[in-house]
């Protein structure tokens, strides 16, 4: 029951928080013309969210980090090594974002980074991420709990990594084409591995990084309110690439890296109808889907955005469940 006392809270104080803070963020938002640029092959019915403000990702970051430091100042968490690497991830790819973000802001177009440099900048995170892991001594080993199974992959497993994070980080952000879909299911993700890592006790600090996933999970529902249909704010690459790369720091620190593909099963698909499209288009000149990622497809066979955003959410929660009954049970 403490557990759940705990995690409740967390879920609560985060909320509140969130709410809170987007209520002076999305204003100034606004008065800074910190306006989102839309893509010009995006639908109709997208252009009538030309103007709304982006960079919205801060408004479930900066409650996220102030939140984790106020319980760590009234000892209610303790600070470890490991909580310190999902820190420096979480802020890092927040500011890969910002930067991004910034620039399309500055630009007044859809161009921010290049597509390379934010690669070079993921990839630098990664490494950073991967050295800070590796010197806790931790061991080259794919794991498959309910088998008891340890693969040591030895060097590969740094190209693993990079994988696992390069790949989440964008996955989520190519998900972030409708109003509340990328946040909903992030939300969902992270209560996820909350419960999982609960169940971790092997890991050195488990109880403040499931704390922090259940705090993250509050910051990003009082941002929903703002971004459910018809959203008042996106999250933006600050939010898309943050949300995505600490999944894939979590899903490593807890050796659920495989268990990341059913809890994100919709990010898999929606990655992967991207890869389709272009791998399809290069070798045919056509297009195998109408457009993707694959919810553009159902809005172009006619769907409601809110029904596709409903649909994915779905089954996302159930990839989830599915998830929490292998990581947790097994």
């Amino acid at each position: 029951m403490l557990i759940l006392t705990k995690s409740v809270l967390a879920v609560m104080i985060g909320f509140i928080l969130s709410v809170c803070f987007s209520c002076i963020m999305i204003p100034l938002l606004r008065k800074l013309k910190a306006a989102q640029s839309l893509s010009v092959y995006l639908t109709e019915r997208h252009k009538a969210k030309q103007g709304t403000p982006t960079m919205g990702g801060i408004i479930f970051i900066i409650p996220t980090i102030v939140i984790m430091f106020l319980l760590y100042i009234t000892k209610k968490i303790t600070f470890s090594y490991n909580l310190g690497i999902v820190l420096i991830t979480f802020l890092g790819y927040a500011i890969i974002g910002f930067i991004d973000d910034f620039l399309i802001i500055l630009r007044h177009n859809n161009k921010g980074l290049s597509e390379n440099a934010k690669l070079l900048l993921q990839i630098i995170i990664a490494l950073i991420f991967f050295y800070l892991f590796m010197l806790a001594n931790n061991e080259p080993l794919l794991w498959i709990h309910s088998l008891h199974i340890k693969w040591d992959i030895g060097w590969l497993y740094g190209l693993f990594i990079l994988l696992v994070l390069v790949a989440s980080s964008n996955a989520v952000n190519l998900t972030d084409g409708l109003d509340g879909l990328a946040g909903g299911l992030s939300a969902i993700a992270f209560g996820t591995f909350g419960i999982i890592t609960w169940a971790t006790g092997w890991l050195e600090g488990y109880e403040a990084i499931a704390i922090f996933c259940f705090v993250l999970l509050g910051c990003i529902l009082g941002f929903l309110i703002f971004n459910v249909k018809p959203a008042k704010v996106f999250m933006g690459d600050t939010g898309s690439l943050t949300l995505g790369a600490t999944l894939g720091t979590i899903a490593i620190l807890t050796r659920h890296e495989l268990l990341l593909i059913v809890i994100g099963i919709v990010f898999v698909i929606e990655t992967m109808s991207c890869l389709i499209q272009r791998f399809y288009y290069k070798i045919t000149h056509k297009r195998l889907f109408p457009m993707a990622p694959i919810h553009h497809s159902f809005e172009k066979m006619g769907w409601k955005e809110q029904d596709i955003v409903k649909l994915f959410w779905v089954i996302g929660l159930l990839g989830s469940m599915l998830a929490i009954v292998y990581g947790v049970w097994f």
